[in-house]
């Protein structure tokens, strides 16, 4: 494994950022109840405009992403507003809650959508072009994305119960050091290396190349398995909670015993990570998509007909080889099969735009069967979509280790 100082270097502003991501979010949805004050109605419409608000920022982050190519410009304006979540939930959040829960989840979306839902595209996809230019496996330097995971599931309870908004402030001191790390962060060859990385002359990213993603079938066929599996992972998760507590003779005590169960998820996800680049690059990216959306419907119709909460727990663990699957994967499959220039565009309108408006559309389909038909039937229903679009995927996918981009466009125009 490459140790280069750019490996330790990357890897830090994964972990630095995902602590923060992990620690804000993990417990916003206390904080909203206990703090803020809110209903889980209330709750609802702050999550709802979160992923509507995201979705108007992905296109434009990927383009501008594309644009930038090795510039950290909008890496920067992503860590910037991060300090400042200390003093946005203490001072500003709260009270524009309770004064008009419309505003307040509005202004708090925007915010909060820009540093995670819609930055978290911005961090990812910037480091992996780093990571082929410095010749270190991306996913790799992503496990500790993974163990900062681990750590903010350890210290995160502590903090919420003595101060519920120290973890706030928390995360901006965490914005610090991922601030120092994006200083000092070293691109090789970074002298002669031009937007998109591209090492000619005055190039731009046309809006020709930008709008010629949609004429592609690999890029729709790549949303297809996007929205029928990672999409349906997510919706399957929301209130998986709920439904694992019901195996228990309390649910104080299954809370307890699903939240040691995530901590052991997460330990192994972050030691997958290590090995699933190796994995994938033997298997091919699109065996590692097929692979996922495989064990994703192992794992949704194992929950359905599991009948005790040991089992139940042994298809959850599933959860830790899937994602380093997909991480790894989703982004060997972009630059594998399309042009790398456009390779941050492709992941946030292929992956995170794709995924997000199938969640908003899904979650409250899955919320609806939850209460008409119980979780059991609903489960089969989930996992009944994700076989049959992880079958329609495995013949519509293109292979990557064979497959040179379908239609290349000319991706850049001269500006002099």
């Amino acid at each position: 494994m490459n140790v280069s100082k750019g490996f330790w270097n990357f890897g830090g502003l994964f972990y630095f950022y995902f602590i923060i991501w992990a620690i804000v979010l993990g417990f916003l949805p206390l904080w909203l109840e206990d703090v803020a004050g809110l209903n889980p109605s209330e709750t609802g419409i702050v999550f709802s405009s979160m992923s509507l608000i995201a979705l108007c920022y992905q296109p434009f982050l990927g383009i501008i992403s594309d644009k930038l190519g090795f510039k950290k410009n909008l890496f920067w304006v992503v860590v910037i507003l991060l300090m400042f979540m200390g003093p946005f939930f203490s001072f500003l959040y709260a009270p524009l809650l309770k004064a008009n829960i419309v505003i307040g989840a509005i202004i708090g979306s925007v915010y909060l959508s820009a540093v995670f839902n819609g930055g978290v595209g911005v961090v990812e996809s910037y480091i992996e072009r780093v990571s082929r230019n410095n010749g270190f496996e991306y996913g790799r330097v992503r496990l500790f994305g993974s163990i900062a995971g681990a750590t903010a599931s350890l210290i995160g309870g502590v903090m919420f119960v003595k101060n519920p908004n120290s973890i706030f402030w928390f995360a901006s001191g965490a914005a610090v050091f991922l601030a120092v790390l994006l200083f000092m962060a070293k691109i090789e060859g970074q002298d002669h290396i031009k937007s998109g990385g591209s090492k000619g002359k005055g190039n731009e990213i046309s809006k020709k190349a930008v709008l010629s993603i949609f004429k592609i079938k690999n890029f729709w066929y790549l949303s297809f398995l996007i929205i029928g599996t990672a999409a349906i992972y997510d919706v399957f998760d929301q209130q998986f909670p709920n439904y694992y507590v019901q195996f228990f003779s309390s649910k104080e005590y299954g809370t307890n015993i699903f939240s040691k169960l995530v901590s052991i998820q997460v330990g192994l996800e972050a030691i997958l990570m290590i090995f699933a680049p190796v994995i994938v690059n033997k298997m091919g990216a699109k065996n590692g998509l097929i692979l996922f959306g495989v064990l994703t419907f192992v794992r949704i119709f194992g929950s359905a007909i599991a009948t005790g909460p040991v089992l139940l727990s042994i298809f959850r663990l599933i959860a830790a080889f899937e994602m380093p699957l997909l991480l790894v994967s989703i982004f060997k499959y972009i630059t594998g099969v399309f042009d790398t220039r456009l390779s941050a565009t492709i992941y946030l309108l292929a992956f995170n735009f794709a995924k997000q408006s199938a969640i908003t559309i899904f979650s409250s389909v899955a919320g609806s069967m939850y209460s008409f038909m119980g979780f059991q039937n609903t489960y089969y229903c989930l996992s009944a979509v994700v076989l049959l679009v992880t079958l329609i995927s495995y013949f519509t996918l293109s292979n990557d280790k064979k497959m040179q981009m379908e239609i290349k466009p000319p991706l850049y125009s001269a500006t002099n």
